[in-house]
């Protein structure tokens, strides 16, 4: 079974920084491309970054180029996600999922076979 796990959600102010991370419960940790997505109620899980297994390659969704940075610890087994400038539209539920290495960087929910359980980021104005 391949378990996903986040941590570091919880509330910050607009403007404000979080780091989300991700825990991987099982070996051979380098074979996923990771990404984070996020979903608020009643819309679609959207992809928000990406990193390749290995090569370190890192993905971005337009609206959080520039304050977002993925990160990976292959020897820790653990993604990071942190999240600089934050705006309260970026209230969502944020979910870690892998992937097939070279599916790294797909934006498709649907190319992820393995999620998190979620955690909760709250942005208040």
């Amino acid at each position: 079974q391949v378990l996903f796990a986040e941590s570091g959600g919880g509330l910050v102010q607009a403007g404000g920084s979080l780091r989300l991370s991700c825990a991987y419960s099982g070996r051979t940790f380098s074979w996923f491309a990771m990404g984070w997505f996020r979903q608020v109620p009643g819309k679609e899980r959207e992809f928000v970054a990406g990193i390749s297994g290995n090569s370190g390659m890192t993905y971005y969704a337009d609206s959080v180029k520039g304050r977002f940075t993925i990160s990976r610890d292959n020897a820790k087994n653990t993604v990071a996600l942190q999240m600089n400038s934050l705006n309260p539209e970026e209230t969502a539920v944020y979910y870690c999922a892998g992937a097939p290495d070279h599916l790294a960087g797909s934006h498709n929910r649907g190319h992820y076979d393995y999620w998190g359980q979620g955690t909760q980021v709250t942005v208040s104005s």
